[in-house]
This record gives structure tokens, sequence and C-alpha cells, in this order.
């Protein structure tokens, strides 16, 4: 039986493994050694983490070691799955997990549940969003690593000089706000109507540039549905309630008649 998602609770996750950049790496016997985990609700942090470190049951890979620097010796004292999955699944059940690169962590987590005989999935407590893949449809044939993502928005990582998994949680929170329009929602229904009422004051007062000799670049096929998939993207996490989609809307409309 499934669990009852709160779509307003996003759990922000990342994981660090014993093995590195191989597809389906777990089915080789690899596991998790590190978790991290952010909680926003109503797309605001609510100062709730969680953070654990995994006595894994094989020795961790030389390359990724390279890219965490977490040793076996660093974690020769720390529990192992089974003592903190509960800790785990409560944390995270009933929530949208939002994951960069979500199938491989995802298979990470499936795979420990199997081992450790934990009769559920991710998917039966949890919805799953892959930040990768929708920065890709946002950003198609660029770079989208979480560095990328961060030079391209402006976000801090300079703490990043290795993985870590919470540092990374923490990080891509940022950058997931940052695509889908910022920490503080426009569309509250107490703040609803001053920003409308901002926006129209601010077309009113727009100044004439009827007169100048402007160049009109109109954009391309492929730089338009890149925009309406952001539009609807941002009306999906509002609630129906983007702005620029009703003005759209309207547009459209208006066209007709």
């Amino acid at each position: 039986m499934k669990t009852e998602i709160d779509n307003n609770r996003q759990i922000v996750l990342d994981t660090e493994t014993t093995g590195m950049n191989q597809f389906g790496a777990h089915y080789e016997g690899h596991c998790i050694i590190e978790i991290g985990a952010v909680e926003m609700i109503n797309r605001r942090y609510t100062g709730r983490k969680l953070h654990l470190y995994i006595k894994p049951d094989r020795p961790i890979d030389p390359e990724a070691i390279k890219v965490h620097g977490i040793t076996d010796e660093m974690l020769a004292d720390k529990p192992d799955f089974t003592a903190v999955a509960q800790e785990f699944i409560d944390f995270i059940q009933g929530a949208e997990l939002l994951i960069h690169n979500a199938p491989f962590d995802v298979g990470f987590m499936d795979y420990e549940f199997r081992k450790h005989n934990i009769n559920i999935k991710t998917a039966d407590i949890c919805t799953v969003t892959d930040t990768l893949q929708m920065a890709r449809q946002m950003y198609p044939g660029k770079r989208n690593s979480l560095d990328a993502l961060c030079d391209r928005l402006s976000i801090d990582n300079s703490k990043r000089v290795l993985h870590g998994a919470l540092l990374d949680a923490e990080i891509l929170g940022d950058v997931y706000l940052a695509m889908t329009g910022g920490q503080t929602s426009l569309f509250d229904e107490e703040e609803a109507k001053p920003a409308i009422e901002e926006i129209q004051i601010v077309a009113q007062s727009s100044t004439d540039y009827s007169g100048a000799n402007l160049k009109l670049i109109e954009p391309t096929q492929e730089e338009q549905l890149a925009h309406l998939e952001y539009i609807k993207l941002i009306s999906k996490k509002s609630k129906d309630n983007c702005l620029w989609e009703k003005r759209l809307l309207k547009d459209e409309e208006s066209q007709l008649h």
C-alpha cells in the first residue's frame, strides 16, 4: 500500500557510495555510505536535516574516495544500514524527493531496502523528481551538473571541494528553488493580488521606446518550447497560479478575437 504524499513537503536528498560512475553499480555489491537530506515545506527551508554516515560491508573503491574523500577508517565506528534505516524512512516518507540524477540514488536506496529485507520501495513511500532531467529540459544542449548549474544560476558552491551528501543536498535545494522561481512564493493567496497590482503598475509606467531604432530578435522555435516548458513547471509548482501562464493565455485569447 502506497503512502499518502504531502505535495507541500519536499526532501532534497543526496547519497555517497562505495562505488562511483557505474550505472547500476549497486548490482555489483556497492552500497550507500552517506546520506544527506534537507526538508522544505511550501518551498521554505524548515531547518530539519538528516545526515548519516553508514559503515559498508565492503571496501570503498579508491576512485570513489577521490570524489567524496570518505575512507574505510572514517566509517569504522559508524552504524550499518539496518541501524539507521527506520530513521531514514521516517524522514523521507510521504514527501517529494528532489534528487540530481535520481535513478542512481533511488537504485541504491531500493537495493539497500532489498538487501536488508525491508519490504518497501522508494516509490511506495515518496514521489521522486529528478532535477537533472528537469535541468536538461530547461537548458537543452548545456552541461547540467550541479557545479554547472551553480555557475549558471549564480549560486555559491565554493565550499564544495569534495562531494558531500549534506552539502550537495543543501546546494541542490538552492539550485531547485532558483530553477523554479525562488524560495518565497509569489502565489500565496495573501500575496497574489499585490503581485498582480505591481505588474500592472510597471506596465503602465513603462518607458516609450517607439521612436528608438531597436533591433527585434525573434526567439527560435526551440527557445519558445523551452520557455513554455519552464512556464508549465512554474504553474505546476504554484498550483496553477502562474501569472506568466495566465498572461500567455490572455494574449492567445485576444489573438483569436
